[in-house]
């Protein structure tokens, strides 16, 4: 098996943020420093330390947060500031599958699963998440036509996308708007390239997997049929 599949396991991070910490020279194989991801380890024969800790495959946990706005989605915070992780009192370490920033309320999964936040997290697996958002003014055919085909944002085009109106005011529009990326605040420039700021944004859905009833700053394990669906046909 390979050193980050195993690490992942653990629930010490990501594949690629193990492989990060394997190339800062924090983990040891049976004494020596290795710094060459995908190097072969046996959990059963060998010893395998990270940062002074040695590993141990660790029960896996699935939550669902209705992170409020707010609350920070990183695990650290040098400004003492609440954090999506101070909300749910679980003594095993746990990450946050994507981020939500702190202005954005809605749906964020916790695990401590590196296989299934890798999955989740990668583009290609295209996994939709789905948004509710007011935006300021009443967006034409023409503009919602470019969010749905693509936008020129910063120094990347976004990948199509699907936008519906749900509610039209005389100065506000609320959206449905589902992408498949996670760049940083990509909702909320989307929507600002439209010429419609978000004045509230709240992500509702991951997939399949809804936010349903739980209010905000509540938390809840997720069932077995959801871990299912999330884990689809990816290899763990």
């Amino acid at each position: 098996m390979r050193i980050q599949k195993f690490m992942a396991q653990c629930g010490v991070a990501s594949r690629r943020k193990s492989e990060e910490l394997i190339q800062q020279g924090l983990v040891q194989v049976n004494g020596k420093v290795i710094k060459e991801p995908g190097f072969p380890v046996d959990p059963e024969q060998d010893e395998i330390i990270v940062k002074g800790n040695k590993l141990t495959v660790a029960s896996k946990i699935y939550v669902m947060v209705n992170k409020p706005k707010g609350v920070l989605s990183t695990s650290e915070d040098t400004h003492g500031r609440q954090r999506v992780l101070d909300l749910v009192p679980i003594k095993e370490r746990l990450y946050t599958v994507g981020r939500l920033d702190m202005d954005t309320e809605g749906l964020l999964l916790l695990t401590n699963d590196g296989d299934l936040t890798f999955y989740l997290t990668h583009p290609k697996h295209e996994f939709a998440k789905t948004y509710v958002g007011l935006v300021r003014g009443c967006p034409q055919k023409t503009r919602l036509a470019e969010f749905r085909q693509g936008m020129d944002i910063e120094d990347y085009h976004t990948a199509p996308a699907s936008i519906k109106i749900l509610k039209q005011n005389k100065d506000t529009t609320l959206l449905e708007m589902k992408i498949h990326e996670g760049k940083k605040r990509q909702i909320r420039k989307m929507c600002a390239a439209m010429g419609h700021p978000i004045i509230d944004l709240k992500r509702v859905a991951m997939g399949k997997i809804t936010l349903g009833d739980l209010k905000p700053g509540d938390w809840r394990f997720l069932k077995k049929d959801e871990i299912t669906y999330l884990k689809g046909d990816i290899k763990i």
